[in-house]
């Protein structure tokens, strides 16, 4: 599935919607304009994995766009469940963000929740964020093939950050396609993935670049090939082949952004769109997406919701094969 690229530039009519903004006023000011307070940054998994970092950087990259205070909050469980239904309770308080990604969309097609991408209001997709397959560095693995050759004969202990998250969605379309099943364990976050991995509990994991750089570097852990169309031209992972290189036709990313409550005015969405084109021109943006090794391609408000709808369906699709 490959995402438009837009890039974000900053035009008079998002200049004008941050002028004057104050983080110490309540939210509508008398003449109309919203003026954010408390501002709180849901991130709908444990600290330590992609979200979070996600969730971080882009309520540092607002406070410095808006002059706002944006603190973080964790609110892990339910494979994302608890953090979405928690800005679901929020409708119409325009205080409120939440750092998202494809859980919005994978939660409500797999379980019995309330709400959909609808139920909310689409700011900013930051861009994408493909996935490794990686092993211990002791594993007897050296090619996604051999996990799947694997899974055909003895079996695989599959280790997914959420029991419908990007992990979730990636080892259904090599099952899919390979005709194979592999047995799951799931965790709440990137950072017990690799903890898992590290201690044996499961032999493969699927992870953001950016989650597991570290490990990859210090050669306690190793990547497979990458579940992307091409292979990355960041330099600390372009030697690793793609899944379709290696006969696996699966390539999937996951995009990273944030969302308000639904039912918030349309002057508070302007002054967040706004302060997010002002946060994708900055050298923070720059640095959060080179460090993670994502792919850029910011949009916003309406076309961020076009996006979603289109996401949803072929995510809908894929889950159905």
């Amino acid at each position: 599935m490959k995402s438009r690229t837009t890039t974000a530039l900053i035009g008079a009519v998002a200049v004008a919607a941050l002028a004057g903004c104050s983080s110490t006023s309540g939210a509508p000011a008398a003449d109309g304009a919203f003026e954010p307070q408390d501002v709180r940054m849901i991130v709908p998994f444990s600290a330590g994995g992609g979200s979070d970092a996600s969730g971080r950087a882009i309520a540092s990259g607002l406070e410095t766009a808006s002059g706002a205070t944006v603190t973080v909050e964790n609110r892990e469980g339910g494979s994302g469940a608890v953090g979405y239904s928690h800005l679901f309770a929020q409708e119409g308080n325009p205080n409120y963000l939440l750092a998202s990604e494809t859980t919005l969309l994978s939660l409500p097609l797999t379980t019995e929740v309330d709400y959909n991408y609808e139920s909310f209001t689409p700011i900013m997709k930051l861009g994408d964020d493909y996935t490794l397959v990686v092993v211990p560095a002791d594993s007897p693995f050296e090619t996604c093939t051999d996990v799947v050759d694997a899974a055909k004969s003895d079996g695989v202990v599959v280790a997914v950050s959420g029991a419908i998250s990007l992990d979730e969605i990636v080892f259904s379309l090599i099952e899919q396609d390979q005709d194979v099943t592999f047995d799951r364990v799931p965790y709440e976050s990137g950072s017990e993935v690799i903890a898992g991995l590290l201690g044996g509990t499961v032999q493969v994991g699927s992870l953001n670049p950016g989650e597991v750089l570290g490990q990859l570097e210090s050669g306690d852990l190793r990547a497979l090939c990458s579940l992307s169309e091409e292979r990355y031209e960041y330099e600390q992972i372009a030697e690793v082949p793609t899944a379709i290189e290696q006969g696996i036709d699966v390539a999937f990313a996951q995009w990273r952004g944030f969302i308000a409550p639904g039912g918030i005015s349309d002057e508070a969405r302007d002054y967040w769109i706004a302060a997010a084109e002002e946060y994708a021109a900055s050298e923070e943006y720059t640095t959060y997406i080179e460090e993670n090794l994502m792919q850029p391609n910011a949009i916003y408000g309406d076309e961020f919701v076009e996006y979603l709808g289109q996401n949803s369906a072929d995510l809908e699709a894929a889950l159905a094969e």
